[in-house]
């Protein structure tokens, strides 16, 4: 397969956005996240979402990132919340705090297993799965909930048809938008469009976008998530270990192209993934005509 290509009927095409963020572990890595949230902010974002750790290790740094990005800088917040290591009363009570705090945007995942497990295990007294929780979620109070979809397929699922009998199920449980894992392979992500449409799914699937920072480390993630890294896009990164600068460059122009090909496919949002850096994501959507405000004399 080659790169994907733009179209100019895709210019035409309003686009709208979303960012994840993950919790700070450290005072400095606070202060990036704060610096990267303040340059992507004027964009506007459809919401932010922040993630969970694994085990539910991140739990109040979580909660305090979103409710200060919701609070600082009126963008509509969104939590992860995931199955792991909680009970049921536990996870309920994590999404009332939410609720009451003005959150009312949930991203409900299964999620990780806890450091030091090989494979996911329902706790006992928890939601067992996302259609769980999506379900639980319902009972607790009104949220947008937004669920996972993967358009090459999770890697515990046991067939594509499976995985995408779980995402209508989720879909069936009161979920409002699925996210994409990130993708590099366009032809997947059609296909797996075609297959949610024939399915009945009619909630918006929103493509997630990955901007290549690290070519070694998205190697490593894509192995684990089931993510195809097609060859041409080893070939766009290969050499450039040590040289950052043109990296960068090609990883915008790259996550750019992708972007485009969707547009002219007809696809409007994309949620962007990060990794608490605003540099890239910034530019790609300079170049999808997402700006901010110009400013009045």
């Amino acid at each position: 397969m080659t790169a994907p290509n733009s179209s100019p009927a895709s210019a035409s095409s309003p686009v709208r956005v979303s960012f994840e963020f993950f919790p700070p572990k450290t005072e400095k890595m606070q202060e990036n996240l704060w610096a990267a949230i303040e340059r992507l902010a004027p964009l506007a974002p459809s919401f932010a979402s922040v993630t969970y750790g694994a085990g539910g290790s991140t739990r109040e740094r979580t909660h305090d990132t979103v409710t200060r990005i919701q609070s600082e800088t009126g963008i509509p917040a969104a939590a992860h919340l995931t199955c792991v290591a909680a009970t049921r009363d536990e996870v309920n009570a994590v999404a009332q705090a939410y609720w009451n705090a003005g959150i009312r945007h949930i991203v409900a995942l299964r999620g990780d297993p806890p450091e030091g497990a090989s494979r996911y295990q329902p706790h006992p007294g928890g939601y067992p799965f996302a259609v769980d929780l999506v379900r639980g979620l319902r009972q607790v109070a009104d949220f947008e909930i937004s669920v996972a979809a993967y358009p090459e397929m999770h890697p515990e699922a046991s067939s594509p048809q499976a995985d995408l009998d779980n995402l209508k199920a989720k879909i069936d449980a009161g979920a409002t938008r699925a996210i994409s894992q990130y993708f590099f392979d366009i032809d997947a992500w059609r296909r797996f469009r075609d297959r949610v449409a024939a399915s009945g799914i009619t909630v918006p699937i929103v493509p997630g976008i990955l901007p290549v920072t690290n070519f070694a480390q998205v190697q490593k993630f894509s192995a684990a998530c089931g993510t195809t890294v097609p060859a041409w896009l080893a070939d766009r990164f290969e050499g450039l270990d040590d040289d950052p600068e043109t990296r960068k460059l090609v990883a915008a122009t790259t996550a750019a192209e992708l972007c485009e090909a969707l547009r002219a496919d007809g696809e409007q949002d994309f949620h962007f993934y990060t990794l608490n850096r605003a540099d890239l994501t910034f530019a790609i959507c300079h170049i999808l005509g997402v700006r901010p405000p110009k400013q009045t004399a």
